[in-house]
């Protein structure tokens, strides 16, 4: 199997740096953890209106996308964000890819608030100039012992173990590094530094096969700080994400949280609208929409609220217009084939519905392919492997020589 390549800095969009999609350009504003207040939520209608398409695209880090801008919007763009607050450092933006447990602190069976952690990590990525030079698929994540995000594999990440005590993680997997909730910050941002000093043209540190040997010998005099210990025992930790059910959810005040699907992860000029009076939302890596601390429960925001729905597991890529590579307009598709079932019901497996054979935005694991071909759609049982690291036999000296030998060609 050919190695990644990696000689270029990857071409992940930001929110200052536009992808020229074929409906326009594309932009994408990372927010630490998925939360958004109602003044930024407001924001972001308004730029999707006024510079966009007028939809919102949900990404798989709890991020969104604004598509179908014109040339020149990133300015414009970035002075609406900047007066919001969702663009704190212009140098980092690309590297604020953060995700965390959706209802920490407010329901469900985590053992430590990590929302202070979520803020903490943010400030210190933006004030540290080496880690503007992360590349832009580089993922944080931060669970709050309930094993949501854990499990979507993240670079470096901290896994609650008690209210005292966390795991520090690496592609997902417990380095049995423990530290104390106030030298977690700390300990996550040295070994991103570490990585940083380490890699080589890797975009991801869950492209090596040894992360742990790999950043070992930088990890030495970076300043984690105090509290930090090394346990013998290493805890298998959740591989499957343990995500929020749709629906009601009650929380531990004696309030409420609506757990809503987001058909094919693109919130509409509606459904923006209605979320507008939210005090608070909270994007989800499963491209859904949490809704927290509400004293009563309103309508549905024009989202889908019903467990079992049809709409949950199923997914697609963007698809035409978006999209030149794409055979056809596959959301369109995807939509009508379940509006056109009379009690669509959510299916066993994930579904994953693509306009070409790159298959964009599949999900990791066993799932059913519905790929666009120039007969029609193909119907296929696929299972994808997540990170390079199990899927690339390449050491890291064969990474190292293959790029000298593209610098020297």
């Amino acid at each position: 199997m050919s190695l990644p390549s990696r000689y270029a800095p990857d071409s992940c969009p930001g929110a200052l740096r536009i992808h020229a999609a074929a409906d326009g350009g594309l932009a994408r504003v990372r927010l630490p953890g998925g939360r958004l207040a109602a003044p930024g939520c407001a924001v972001l209608a308004d730029a999707a209106a006024d510079l966009g398409d007028g939809h919102l695209e949900l990404t798989s880090r709890g991020n969104v996308q604004l598509r179908g801008l014109a040339p020149g919007a990133e300015g414009e763009l970035g002075r609406r964000l900047r007066a919001a607050g969702l663009l704190p450092s212009d140098t980092h933006e690309l590297a604020r890819n953060i995700t965390a447990s959706v209802l920490t602190g407010r329901a469900g069976d985590g053992v430590l608030d990590v929302r202070p952690l979520v803020a903490g990590l943010d400030r210190g990525l933006c004030a540290d100039p080496e880690l503007a030079g992360l590349p832009g698929r580089f993922l944080f994540t931060i669970d709050d012992g309930r094993g949501d995000v854990v499990a979507l594999r993240g670079d470096v990440g901290l896994y609650a173990l008690d209210a005292a005590s966390l795991a520090v993680t690496l592609g997902g997997a417990d380095t049995g590094l423990r530290v104390a909730p106030e030298a977690a910050v700390p300990a996550v941002l040295a070994v991103a530094r570490a990585f940083m000093r380490a890699r080589t043209t890797e975009w991801r540190l869950t492209e090596w096969d040894d992360p742990g040997e790999r950043l070992a010998p930088w990890l030495p005099g970076l300043g984690v700080g105090p509290r930090v210990e090394q346990s013998a025992a290493r805890r298998a930790l959740p591989g499957t994400p343990a995500k929020p059910p749709v629906g009601a959810v009650a929380q531990r005040d004696g309030r409420w949280a609506l757990s809503a699907l987001v058909p094919l992860g693109r919130l509409t000029p509606a459904q923006l609208s209605r979320l507008r009076g939210a005090e608070e939302i909270i994007i989800t890596p499963w491209r859904s929409v949490v809704v927290p601390d509400l004293t009563d429960m309103p309508d549905s925001y024009g989202l889908v609220t019903r467990p079992g729905s049809g709409w949950e597991g199923l997914s697609s890529c963007a698809g035409r217009p978006g999209c030149a590579r794409s055979l056809t307009d596959v959301r369109a598709d995807c939509a009508r084939t379940l509006d056109g079932a009379a009690e669509p019901a959510r299916p066993e497996l994930p579904v994953h519905w693509s306009g070409c054979e790159r298959r964009c935005g599949s999900p990791p694991g066993r799932h059913v392919a519905v790929v666009a071909t120039q007969d029609g759609y193909e119907v296929r049982l696929e299972e994808r492997v997540r990170d390079r690291s199990r899927s690339l036999p390449a050491t890291a000296a064969a990474i190292a020589r293959t790029r000298e030998e593209q610098v020297n060609e």
